[in-house]
């Protein structure tokens, strides 16, 4: 049996040896720069919340939302940053308890909810299509301190 809670600070050590899955999988370990004493710390942030599935043997999955501003609305919206099933406990309806525990999150507050998902994460798209969500075909962009570095000192 599957129980969805929210994290604390004493999941910290599990919460990272999961998100260091989750980017070796995605091929981005190399930018992962919190840790578990990081991760307690940031457990402690009214504005995070991560959810940790787990069974008798430990935790299974997460997903981790941080709660900011909407700007077209004036309010708040939830952003789902992660959502992860460890390998050995996927297509067991574990994602869509913890989607479940989301939309629960947002529910209190009557929250839009936001993720993104890779183009070529085709069994993601239909997982979370399959949950009733609107897929809208959008890039997203990011700059790395260096990137945006040396756009700044080109910008002089």
């Amino acid at each position: 049996m599957i129980h969805i809670r929210q994290a604390g600070p004493g999941d910290a050590v599990a919460l990272d040896e999961m998100v260091r899955e989750l980017a070796a999988h995605e091929g981005d370990l190399e930018h992962v720069h919190v840790d578990a004493e990081a991760w307690r710390e940031l457990l402690a942030r009214p504005d995070v919340r991560v959810l940790i599935a787990e069974d008798d043997a430990g935790a299974v999955g997460f997903t981790s939302t941080v709660r900011r501003i909407h700007l077209w609305t004036g309010g708040d919206l939830l952003a789902l940053d992660d959502l992860y099933v460890r390998p050995g406990h996927r297509d067991k309806g574990i994602g869509s308890q913890l989607m479940t525990a989301v939309a629960r999150l947002a529910a209190e507050d009557d929250l839009l909810v936001q993720w993104g998902v890779r183009l070529n994460n085709h069994a993601g798209q239909r997982f979370y299509a399959r949950l009733g969500a609107t897929l809208n075909t959008k890039m997203t962009a990011s700059w790395t301190p260096a990137q945006y570095r040396r756009h700044l000192a080109a910008a002089r």
